[in-house]
């Protein structure tokens, strides 16, 4: 393996552990911790793929992958106190939709921000973490809340994400697990606008010098 991936499969690795785990935890009503760490993710393999090219930015993704699913398969085994409760550090149907959901939309956001990469700076790293990010929301909150997948996990009881409530609190009935998923989205878009400050400094300190595109 190249040395010059380390930083970028070290950060993926982190940041899917991470999140793992933070999700599980709430922030206030609607969010969780996790989203506030996991679109960091988008930003690493940007990154790597503007410095060193859609090869490299998917090595990274599918090493970063491995590395996270071995550490939140782990985490499986950690169990916790909290409540009275004894509980998985990182419940299976987190881990499996974590998987499945940052595997999908890494390798889309690979590939169209290799497509877009010869335009303006900013619309590769803004259309493919977009993009990204709603494919990762959608698939992981499906995944590890969704009552019609309960046979997945059938003893981690997930009752409470199926509660009706009005969505984020004022709009049309929906699942908690569906607010809990919008909520996320909108961070996760706000942070893609925000993750164009450090992409457009990085690259330039990296590559030493303005980039035509």
């Amino acid at each position: 393996m190249n040395t010059k991936y380390l930083p970028g499969i070290l950060a993926m690795a982190a940041i899917v552990v991470a999140s793992n785990i933070l999700v599980q935890f709430l922030f206030g009503n609607w969010l969780t911790w996790g989203a506030f760490t996991y679109p960091l993710a988008f930003l690493v393999t940007d990154l790597m793929n503007r410095i060193y090219g859609a090869a490299a930015a998917r090595r990274v993704v599918f090493t970063g992958f491995v590395v996270g699913v071995i550490c939140s398969l782990i985490g499986t085994q950690v169990m916790l106190q909290g409540d009275g409760f004894t509980y998985p550090a990182v419940t299976l149907r987190i881990a499996i939709g974590s998987g499945l959901a940052f595997l999908t939309a890494q390798l889309l956001d690979v590939a169209i921000f290799d497509r877009l990469r010869t335009g303006a700076w900013w619309r590769a790293p803004l259309a493919s973490t977009l993009i990204g990010s709603s494919v990762d929301t959608a698939l992981f909150f499906t995944i590890a809340f969704s009552g019609s997948l309960a046979w997945i996990e059938p003893g981690n009881d997930v009752s409470w994400a199926g509660d009706v409530l009005p969505l984020l609190g004022a709009g049309p009935e929906a699942p908690l697990w569906v607010s809990l998923a919008v909520a996320d989205w909108l961070v996760k878009l706000s942070l893609a606008m925000i993750a164009l400050v450090p992409f457009r400094l990085i690259v330039l300190r990296a590559l030493g010098a303005t980039p035509a595109t």
